[in-house]
Order: structure tokens, then sequence, then C-alpha cells
């Protein structure tokens, strides 16, 4: 397709924003325009990640970790609205404020970093995805390790096509998921009453689900995400002035709700599945993403363990080429340069091919990426805070002093499970 038309496309889906901005459209018609940016990261909050620790959890503890996951959910919905608003009020992203208002060995530090975060995400991610495809289609894990490579790209070189092409994918697959997790729902018949109760009603037990319940958070507050909302809203529809910022805010924290509210209930789903098919049926340690494959068969059938990898190869695809988005973001913004996106693609299967080349366990492998998440996620958090509470920095979206303090109480819970989370998978244990 021709610049030009890619152009004729981008405006067009830019005038339909501005008709909203000006109350031309009203309604469901006035928030499709900015409908985009939060599900391409919620993507990140339903990755093959999400699916071990749930799992996990499920199986172990049946539905008695639900309410970490709506914690969770709702403190990854407050952190990529900000997020957003930053893009939106500064015209710049994550990255390149702290490239701003950072000293340089800071800057390069956070960089480097972050760069390692984008990593061991997109070897989660990529190791998923990979796993579905050999699962679903017993295809060897190393051709499917490239055939992941190759369908990731195709899915970015959308990109050049505009904005909305690449927004609509995503979402696609996002919903994709979604429809996997009805039909796994009406398949294991899941017990409502309890998942109405043990999502609201907190509970930890020994400290095994202490752990389990810092790893569910530990997967899904994302540190790229949380740097990628702001460069997918800071060009994307540019506000004129104060007052179309605000308005632009308003959409923006709908469709926050609306996405994350999605990925929310598909991780809620993966958990009471589990907690269903698994824990219910005593079988309480299933601790990787084959075993549940293996053992959902005889218990559900051939359909729901076939729904379930379809799900899985979706998340991992998706969210591998989302983490590749949030690789260049992080390059560009810090140090001011980004490299071709196919290159990008192939320096980040290196590790996911070395791995599957070595026979390492794609699970306990998915588990050790976490934990380097986990090192990496307070500095973005920090900064975000520190951005949206300047009043010189963010104008009329400044943070409320309520929405600083709730964020700041975010920042110190998931700094403090994060390094919990640490100490456990290190040896350490807690009291009794």
């Amino acid at each position: 397709m021709s610049t030009p038309m890619v152009q004729a496309k981008e405006n067009k889906a830019i005038l339909a924003a501005r008709a909203s901005l000006s109350r031309q459209q009203k309604g469901l018609r006035a928030l499709l325009p900015f409908l985009g940016p939060a599900f391409i990261t919620a993507v990140a909050y339903i990755d093959p990640g999400n699916y071990a620790t749930n799992i996990q959890s499920g199986s172990e503890f049946g539905y008695k970790l639900l309410w970490v996951v709506v914690l969770a959910n709702l403190m990854a919905m407050l952190l990529q609205n900000m997020s957003a608003k930053l893009g939106i009020a500064t015209g710049r992203n994550l990255p390149e404020m702290c490239r701003a208002y950072c000293p340089s060995w800071l800057t390069y530090v956070m960089w480097g970093f972050s760069e390692i975060a984008a990593m061991a995400t997109d070897l989660a991610e990529f190791l998923g995805a990979t796993l579905g495809l050999n699962l679903l289609f017993h295809i060897p894990m190393l051709f499917a390790t490239l055939l992941t490579g190759a369908a990731t790209y195709l899915i970015l070189a959308l990109e050049r096509f505009g904005f909305r092409p690449l927004e609509k994918f995503i979402a696609a697959l996002v919903m994709l998921i979604a429809a996997c997790y009805i039909v796994e729902t009406i398949l294991a018949k899941p017990q409502f009453s309890q998942i109405a109760y043990h999502s609201v009603v907190p509970w930890l037990g020994n400290s095994d689900s202490v752990l389990l319940a810092v790893g569910v958070i530990g997967a899904t507050v994302m540190p790229h995400a949380v740097y990628l909302h702001s460069g997918l809203t800071q060009n994307r529809i540019v506000a004129r002035n104060e007052a179309e910022k605000r308005k632009i805010f308003r959409f923006n924290t709908k469709e926050v709700v609306i996405a994350m509210s999605l990925a929310g209930l598909i991780n809620l789903a993966m958990m009471y599945m589990a907690a269903s098919a698994f824990h219910n049926t005593g079988r309480t340690h299933i601790a990787d993403i084959a075993t549940a494959y293996h053992t959902l068969t005889p218990i559900l059938g051939s359909a729901a363990a076939a729904v379930f990898l379809i799900s899985l190869l979706a998340s991992g695809i998706s969210s591998s080429a989302v983490g590749t988005m949030a690789g260049q973001v992080i390059m560009q913004g810090f140090v001011g340069f980004t490299i071709p996106v196919w290159l990008r693609r192939v320096i980040t299967m290196v590790p996911t091919i070395i791995i599957v080349a070595l026979g390492v366990d794609p699970t306990r492998t998915l588990v050790l990426s976490q934990v380097v998440l986990s090192l990496v996620l307070p500095m973005p958090v920090i900064a975000l805070v520190y951005f949206t509470r300047r009043r010189d920095i963010m104008g009329s979206l400044v943070n409320r002093p309520i929405v600083t303090w709730t964020a700041t109480g975010c920042a110190v819970i998931i700094v403090a499970l994060n390094l919990l989370l640490l100490y456990m998978s290190f040896g350490g244990s807690l009291p009794g």
C-alpha cells in the first residue's frame, strides 16, 4: 500500500476522533476512534507468564487466590491509565521523559535494565507461542520457534499500513482469547458462588500461597507495558489545547477500563478453570502448561484442551509482537535511536532458540523470566508516579492528590511484593 493511501486511512481515523471531540459523535461511536492503545497493552496482562501462575494457583488452592487477580488488575488499570495520560499531556513517552529529566548516567542504567526486562518478557511470550505450536500441531520446538518469529514479524509489519490495522488485529486476538475462555467456562462448569466470594474476600494460607500470590501480581503488572502505553498515545491524536487533552484523556480512561477489565476477566477465567478442572478433581500440583494441557484432555475432553492451546498460541504471538514494539519505544526513548524491527525480532529470538536447542524446561524459564521482571518493575512505576504528579509537566492533566497517593501505595505494594518474590525465589522462607 502506498504512503498516500496509508496517510489517508490515518487521517480518516483522526477526523473521526476530531468529530468525537467536537461532540458531533456521541455514545459508542464517539469512543470507537480512541479504542486501540489499551487493547495493545492489555495483551501484556494475558501473556504466557499469566497462564503459568494462574494455572498453578488455581490447581493448588482452588478459587482462594482469585482476589489477587482482581487486586493486580486494579493496580494495572491505574498505572496504565497514568502512562497513557503522560503521553497525551506531554507528547512524549515515559523513556523520553526519563532522558529529558534524569542524569545521563541514570538514563543509561535505566535503559540497560529496561532492555533486559523487554528481552525477558519477549522470552516468556515467545516460549509460550512456541509451546502452543508444539503441543497443538506437534511441530518440533526449534521449528516452532522460527514459525513464531515469522508470525510476530508479519503482525508488526501491519504498522506500515498505519496504526489502525495493527490495533484492530491485536484487539481481534484479545477477543479470540476471551472467546476461548468463554468456551472453557462452559466446559469446566465452575462454581460461580465461589468465584464471586473469593474475588473480593482476601485469603492467604501458607508460604506457598504467598509465593503464588506474589507471582500472580509479578506476572500481571509488566514494566514494558507501562513504557509502551505512553508511546502509543503520545502522537496518536494530538490535542490542540488543554481542553482537548482533557477530553482525549476521558475517552482514554473509558478504553483502559474496558480493555483492562477484559484482561482481568480472562485472568480470572484462567484461574477458576484450573480450580474447577484440576483442584476439584484432586490434581493439585499442575505446575506447568504442558501438564495442564495433557491433564485437561481426560477431564474435559480434547475440545477443551485444544481451545486452551489456541488461546495460549494467540496470547504468545500477540504478546511477543507487543513486546517487540515496547523494545522499540524503550530504545528510542532512552537513547534516541532505533533499529529495524526485523533486526530486533531476530536478536530477541536468539535467547529462545538457545534455550530450546539446549532442551531447557520452558515453564521453568517462564518462572525465571518473571523474577527478572521483578527486578526491573520498580523503575518505570516510580518514574511514572514522579512525572504525573508534577503540574509543570502535566498541565491540567496533573494527578489529583488521591491519584498520586493511590499510585504511590500501588508502587509500594508492588516493590514490596516483588522483593518478597525475589527473596522466596532464592530460597528464603516465611515464618510458619
